[in-house]
């Protein structure tokens, strides 16, 4: 069984044997149409010995489930970004996902079924778009800025989360002398505090996950904890749980076309 899931950002995709993930992958959408849905699944299946022709069921999530033409299906990446987390934390309740343009916050119950789910606006504040575009002024690797958070040590506000005023902002500080690291922490507040905001929306009920390549910042991480009070539960790779969760209906669709 596979899961794709086409993001703004990403694709990703998984693989799964008897109920166990066997193989994953992670593509830049630099390509375009259906050929980042090829290359990851190309990708994901490298070294398992397995083709496409091998895969029983594949169902695609995300901006992008429409243009996998190996999909049997497709479902909405809130759905399974919920089934994703449930596989991995059973006791799992509330769900930030924070992907490349959206954030969405979801509460699930005990079976796993979506009670209640918020998306932000259309702004790229809070996203990882906001802190790619930041990256690139601050002239830093987009990966470093969850290290740079931790060497910071003056507590910086900004007081706009619009990327556009938060860029002015920036750069008003950069002129100012305040230190990269300074900046970074800020910035990762402002994508916490919008997550806290979306989070405040639904319900934020124990246990917390969080979900989508923005929380591979530990930096973004530490300052939700700060602001939620709790300790939430992370995948091993956060960024592929909607794809695991397309791969888990995967499975259940094909199950109930072979009982039909």
């Amino acid at each position: 069984m596979a899961g794709v899931d086409i993001g703004s950002r990403t694709g990703k995709a998984v693989v799964m044997e008897d109920g166990n993930i066997i193989s994953s992958a992670i593509c830049d959408t630099i390509l375009k149409g259906t050929e980042i849905a090829w290359t990851t699944m190309k990708r994901t299946l490298a070294g398992t010995g397995l083709t496409l022709d091998d895969i029983q069921y594949t169902v695609a999530t995300g901006y992008g489930r429409f243009v996998v033409p190996y999909a049997h299906g497709n479902v909405s990446e809130v759905s399974c970004h919920a089934r994703g987390v449930h596989y991995l934390f059973p006791s799992a309740r509330t769900i930030l996902d924070i992907g490349g343009q959206d954030s969405k916050a979801i509460n699930i119950n005990e079976q796993g079924r979506i009670t209640n789910f918020f998306m932000n606006d259309m702004c790229a504040g809070g996203t990882g778009k906001f802190l790619e575009v930041m990256a690139d002024l601050l002239q830093i690797a987009f990966e470093d800025m969850g290290k740079l958070h931790f060497q910071s040590r003056k507590r910086i506000l900004f007081n706009v989360k619009c990327v556009l005023f938060a860029k002015s902002e920036a750069l008003t500080m950069l002129r100012e002398g305040i230190e990269k690291c300074d900046i970074v922490a800020g910035l990762n507040d402002v994508v916490a505090t919008a997550g806290f905001a979306l989070l405040s929306r639904a319900s934020i009920i124990k246990d917390l996950s969080l979900t989508g390549g923005v929380v591979k910042n530990a930096g973004v991480v530490e300052r939700i904890k700060e602001k939620t009070g709790l300790e939430p539960l992370l995948a091993p790779d956060p960024q592929i749980v909607g794809a695991l969760g397309a791969a888990l209906f995967a499975q259940k669709k094909y199950l109930a076309k072979q009982k039909t």
